[in-house]
């Protein structure tokens, strides 16, 4: 059990030792959120999120974020409806100063008059940036139409109107009520001793704060409705967005644990009913999800589905007649027991990062009135019985009650009149009783054990087999999970016009069907052994990656193996999976911020593949098919050609013999990589723009960059980081001084060939030209001015860091190590990395700033009004 105390003054903390990796992480959980707002406050609790960082009595505005960064560190927050949290994750050996760093910003901000001037307009920018997100206008609707009296019904983020209406005055007045060190929950997990931690903690957040706690404001409670509600409305989207949403109880209720059960049975993940009856066999949506959100006030079972216009009706119709069922009927003991393990099985995932363990430690203390509320959640979760799941669907799936919202292209032929008689027609039809599921379940089901970390770290073993694959394995024993990724050099990059879109395609389709095993079947399984499996696409490469509990290690490798050696591409699966493609591309109007990245590789790249979408081209995709796919995996996904590199609680004896037995041979029918053309930089800036109406223009602005392979990668890496981050010239010049953006920043993306150097940033249409001139300026001042070590320092420290951070999950681990094996780099980025980026030097950064940043062969790409 973790540590818990109580500081004189009434703050709450909460510690768990984690050492498997030299990291700790630190999360404050303030107990208010925007449902705590009067009207004259919306949006004043997220405000809070921004201007915590923007300075306090010892540090100036930009200090914490620069001082987080120069020291390996992330630091960021979110805000809901019940709670602020404000979280750093830093490497241990500075977790005193990250510490610091938070309990300065939480009780010490400074509020200055011109910073909150700035950081409103920064909100605002924000704000416009949520109405270009059409998942975002859904939900609000949703929220605004389920509640009509309880506050959850605003937007937490608040509006344009209300942000640029706070003083300094009404925003200290929140601030001194609230954050109250009785109104305060410190998480904190890693690489730390109990002892130096409670005096760190006694030194930088005891003592009196002045601000006693007058207790949280009441918030109006929402009466039972009286019928359904509904809105639907005709927007400028491309795929219709709706929420068939039911009222349940709030977080602390009994209930709570069968209603997560019923909605994972209903439609989380390819195994769930909602998937496979309305996804896979009708092909009626493009997705479709069952969540059950349980706030500290009553919240929400909501069923979200992504459909195509002309299959609105149909598809709520099959959705609810899956609901309906599931009020009548039980589920079948197998199906509960595999959602059972599922369940248990997060607890293991969540022990992967501090970040992650803290984050669930602060919200069980902080929301449900305890740590130990955790473990009588998994024990309730244990005792259900399928007549308990069935109980409560009876109870809370009420289509008299239900809420239905949604946005519509325009034209669609479907009206609230036709959705209420629709609803009527399910609610008073006799359930269809399909056919009981037949559910897959592991041969070893052995009752979850979810043990404490433990460090065990192995080397990296390596073995070339008589095919030419090249397995690596690394032993992690902190948690009992494994990764595997298996990489095959093409991608992209093996594309052709003709062919764009068969990377995508191929790897959505590789788990959809082996010789031996049906889709169904291996979405069963993955399940049953508590894992995820899905095939993997990208510029350079193309595989498939999974993660697993340990104690399935055997049949999990087999199935994985199955899915990289032996995919059948059946024709029907083929076909799902083309038609939702096709609808991807349709609907990337709907995010223009990857149409401006879209349109910046095809304005930058004229010859190479690189300057072709990802997901493909209507007309291309339209044509692939089955025998394309086969083609491909016989001729660019041999065992002669993989990398296969797994990570985690596994035997390395175990991994050989089971990798010798399906990847030992080759098949035969291996080709070489095909020619890609050769592409010079642009002989002039080139410039295109995509007219879209949009609140803000997306604009990308960069240069040809580099090769995975060459050297000063490191230092275009540093040179980046530079221009990038909160701490970063990009950040603090055109968000934090002049408000342009709330999302601003640089990228440096290599390949196997050239990649591209460029910046990025979201902005009101009024605000792009000055803004492409910050960006230019602060380009030219990084080639042609000499970096201070200060920046330098933090920069490369920021980089190492944040690598180390990222790296504790097995997945990213046997991820970096199976694709650079298969770009051919070894174990240089592993083993390496850290030692390459702290050697980058002033000079190398300005060498590679005048070799990439050339103004007169650039390209700029503009996505907006």
């Amino acid at each position: 059990m973790p540590l818990r105390y109580t500081l004189p003054n009434g703050l709450t903390v909460i510690f768990e030792e984690h050492h498997a990796a030299k990291v700790a992480a630190f999360q404050v959980w303030v107990k208010v959120g925007s449902a705590d707002e009067r009207p004259d406050q919306a949006g004043l609790a997220h405000l809070h999120e921004h201007m915590l960082f923007k300075g306090t009595a010892r540090r100036g505005p930009g200090e914490i974020a620069r001082d987080v960064e120069a020291h390996g560190g992330e630091i960021n927050a979110w805000t809901s409806f019940d709670q602020t949290v404000y979280h750093i994750v830093i490497a241990s050996q500075f977790a005193r100063m990250g510490l610091d760093i938070l309990g300065d910003a939480v009780r010490h901000s400074a509020f200055d008059r011109e910073e909150l001037a700035r950081e409103s307009e920064v909100v605002c920018e924000e704000i416009k940036r949520s109405q270009d997100t059409p998942s975002r206008r859904a939900s609000r609707d949703l929220f605004a139409t389920a509640y009509q009296v309880h506050p959850y019904r605003k937007p937490v983020i608040g509006t344009e109107e209300s942000v640029r209406s706070f003083s300094r005055e009404k925003v200290l007045e929140f601030y001194h009520r609230y954050y109250s060190p009785k109104n305060l929950v410190l998480s904190v997990v890693g690489d730390l001793r109990e002892a130096e931690l409670r005096a760190w903690v006694e030194e930088i957040f005891g003592g009196d704060w002045g601000r006693p706690f007058e207790g949280l404001a009441a918030r109006a409670s929402e009466p039972e409705a009286p019928g359904r509600r509904m809105l639907l409305r005709e927007e400028d989207v491309k795929e219709g967005l709706l929420h068939l949403s039911f009222g349940i109880p709030q977080a602390s209720h009994p209930d709570v644990p069968a209603l997560d059960i019923l909605a994972m049975v209903a439609g989380q993940g390819e195994a769930s009913r909602l998937a496979v009856e309305v996804k896979r066999k009708l092909s009626l949506v493009n997705d479709i999800h069952a969540s059950a959100y349980t706030p500290r006030d009553p919240g929400l079972f909501s069923i979200s589905l992504t459909v195509p216009p002309a299959n609105v009706a149909r598809a709520l119709e099959e959705a609810a007649r899956v609901l309906a069922e599931l009020r009548v009927r039980p589920v079948s003991a197998d199906e509960l027991a595999t959602v059972k393990a599922l369940v248990e099985a997060e607890a293991v995932y969540q022990r992967e990062t501090v970040q992650g363990m803290a984050r669930k430690m602060g919200y069980y203390q902080s929301s449900m009135g305890g740590l130990e509320a955790e473990e009588r959640y998994y024990e309730a979760v244990a005792r259900l019985t399928p007549e308990d799941v069935r109980d409560v669907a009876e109870r809370y799936l009420r289509f008299d009650r239900a809420v239905l919202t949604g946005l519509l292209p325009q034209g669609t032929a479907f009206t609230a009149e036709q959705a209420q008689e629709l609803l009527d027609g399910v609610a008073h039809e006799a359930p269809t009783l399909r056919p009981e599921r037949k559910v897959r379940r592991p041969g070893n089901d052995v009752p979850m054990r979810v043990v404490p970390s433990r460090s065990s770290t192995g080397e990296i073993i390596q073995e070339t087999l008589p095919s030419g694959a090249r397995i690596l394995v690394r032993e992690e024993h902190g948690v009992p999970l494994f990764a595997m990724r298996a990489a095959f050099a093409g991608g992209l990059r093996y594309e052709t016009p003709a062919t764009n879109g068969l990377t995508t395609l191929l790897s959505r389709s590789l788990t959809r069907g082996t010789r031996t095993r049906d889709a169904e079947e291996i979405s069963q399984l993955v399940d049953a052994y508590a894992g995820s499996l899905q095939g993997a696409g990208g510029r350079n490469s193309v595989g498939v990656r999974g993660e697993f509990l340990s104690r399935h290690f055997e049949q999990a490798f087999r199935l994985f193996a199955d899915c990289v050696v032996e995919p059948t591409f059946p024709e029907a699966e083929v076909a799902r999976e083309r038609r939702l493609l096709l609808q991807d591309i349709l609907t990337r109007e709907d995010k223009p911020s990857g149409l401006a990245f879209d349109l910046f590789a095809r304005t930058l790249y004229r010859a190479h593949p690189y300057r072709m979408p990802t997901l493909g081209e209507r007309g291309p995709v339209e044509a692939l098919g089955p025998e394309a796919l086969r083609d491909y995996h016989a001729a660019h996904m041999d065992p002669s050609q993989l990398s296969l590199c797994v990570v985690g609680d596994v035997k390395v004896e175990e991994v050989m013999a089971l990798a010798r037995e399906y990847f030992g041979k080759p098949l035969g029918r291996a080709k070489p990589a095909p020619a890609v053309p050769v592409e010079p930089p642009p002989e002039a800036l080139r410039e295109e723009k995509r007219v879209l109406a949009r609140a803000q223009s997306h604009v990308v602005y960069g240069f040809m960059g580099l090769r995975l392979n060459e050297q000063e990668r490191h230092a275009l890496e540093v040179l980046s980081m530079l221009l990038s981050g909160q701490g970063g010239r990009l950040f603090v010049e055109l968000r934090d001084k002049r408000s342009m953006a709330y999302s601003v920043s640089s990228f440096t993306v290599e390949g196997v060939d050239p990649g591209y150097f460029a910046a990025y940033i979201g902005t009101s249409p009024e605000k792009v030209n000055d803004a492409l001139a910050g960006i230019r300026a602060e380009f030219a001042r990084v080639r042609d001015e000499p970096v201070s070590e200060t920046e330098l320092a933090r920069a490369r420290q920021h980089l190492i860091g944040t690598n180390e951070i990222g790296l504790q999950r097995n997945a990213a681990r046997a991820a970096l190590l199976a694709l650079d094996a298969c770009y051919g780099m070894g174990l240089e980025n592993f083993l390496h990395y850290s030692e390459r980026i702290a050697a980058v030097t002033a000079e190398e950064v300005r060498e590679v700033a005048r070799r990439v940043i050339d103004f007169d062969h650039s390209a700029l790409a503009i996505v907006g009004p």
